[in-house]
């Protein structure tokens, strides 16, 4: 394996370095991104190579169809999932073939599934994805099932990445001037949400509200396109300034955090008969807005944001937050991290931390009462 970039030399301290592969498929729908990195689970953190293997049309909209409580416990459920984990098991084969990684080298699999419904008050988190599969064709232990104990301990479930981001601040700020604290990690996916990192390493985070799920239903259900490439539909539109004020009156964004969201909790009805660009327009209108409201949860203003996610391909959205935020705002990438595999880094990071019996949730970042571990290994059987 070749590393691409690091936010720290390796020590190995009281914990082998290991070598993770995680797999994140996200509630954008578009696809699986796979990531290695090599860590400790702590402090150590080496990024590996990355890519991204999209879902045709045609599963796209079969995994969408089952999205929500109604489909729990259904046949057609189980014949997305069984196909889902399938195409996670391609990926993973064609990744390893990809960067010459044996089946030797690879020490655990983090595999967070699909989310198909997230209800925290009601104690039910649910992806899909057999872990148990997964590690026997590929001959390699799985970490799977990283939500369900956080949620049975009375926490959201999500977001569960603050501790990797904690990490990587901790890691590159030794190093850069400009990544003083404190430091709010952006996560820009269909859903959006926020680490808080204080000079005290005191992590707090939330869903800041619907992301690149809402923009991207909007697009397609408009223009039949999956996405608005680069913003520019957004950009040629006008925001609708009544419409943001309305849709950021929802209750969720008065609530206290620690907070999270499903998929479905919002919709584009406020949007009403606008047209796709100013449909658009308004939508990253509001998306900046509730990121904006988001920052009343932390205790003083970030002096830095670092965004990540397929949100920083917007280039609407990331002016629109540029003019939201008071800190100085950078990508993942122009800071030596990864934008697009942020998420598949850090479920292979949760892996590491779940073998190791370290915490992967917290009092800040999920509500759960102490910190708390998460995740079920599955060992291949065959």
């Amino acid at each position: 394996m070749n590393a691409t970039s690091q936010t720290n030399i390796p020590s190995l301290g009281d914990k082998p370095i290991r070598l993770a592969i995680g797999l994140m498929s996200g509630t954008s729908l578009d696809g699986m991104d796979v990531a290695v990195i090599r860590s400790d689970g702590e402090k150590a953190v080496q990024f590996g190579p990355a890519a991204t293997f999209a879902y045709d049309d045609d599963f796209r909209e079969r995994l969408r169809s089952v999205l929500g409580s109604k489909w729990l416990g259904t046949p057609e459920l189980e014949a997305v999932e069984d196909e889902l984990t399938h195409l996670h098991i391609q990926a993973v084969l064609q990744f390893m073939d990809m960067y010459d990684l044996s089946v030797d080298e690879v020490d655990i699999i983090g595999f967070h599934g699909h989310t198909v419904f997230h209800d925290p008050g009601a104690k039910i988190t649910h992806q899909i994805g057999n872990a148990q599969t997964l590690a026997d064709t590929i001959g390699v232990s799985v970490v799977a099932d990283f939500r369900s104990n956080d949620v049975a301990m009375g926490g959201q479930g999500a977001p569960l990445v603050p501790i990797y981001h904690q990490a990587l601040a901790k890691g590159m700020a030794r190093g850069m001037d400009d990544l003083t604290p404190p430091v709010a990690v952006l996560n820009l996916g269909g859903i959006a949400n926020v680490t808080f990192i204080d000079a005290k390493n005191e992590l707090i985070a939330l869903d800041t509200g619907p992301c690149n799920a809402l923009l991207d239903d909007w697009v397609f259900e408009k223009t039949g396109n999956k996405f608005d490439e680069g913003g520019a539909l957004a950009i040629s539109g006008k925001a609708n300034d009544e419409i943001i004020a309305t849709m950021l009156s929802h209750p969720y964004f008065s609530m206290p955090g620690p907070k999270s969201l499903d998929r479905l909790d919002f919709n584009t009805d406020a949007l009403g008969d606008l047209s796709p660009e100013d449909g658009a327009a308004t939508l990253v209108g509001f998306i900046a807005g509730a990121v904006k409201k988001a920052e009343g949860a932390f205790p003083s203003p970030p002096s830095n944001w670092v965004l990540c996610g397929g949100g920083c391909h917007n280039l609407a959205l990331v002016d629109a937050l540029k003019g939201a935020l008071a800190g100085n705002v950078k990508s993942a990438d122009e800071i030596g991290w990864s934008s697009d595999a942020m998420e598949a880094q850090a479920f292979a990071y949760l892996a590491l931390r779940s073998i190791y019996d370290l915490p992967i949730s917290f009092p800040g970042t999920t509500g759960v009462g102490s910190p708390l571990s998460g995740g079920k290994q599955f060992k291949p059987l065959l």
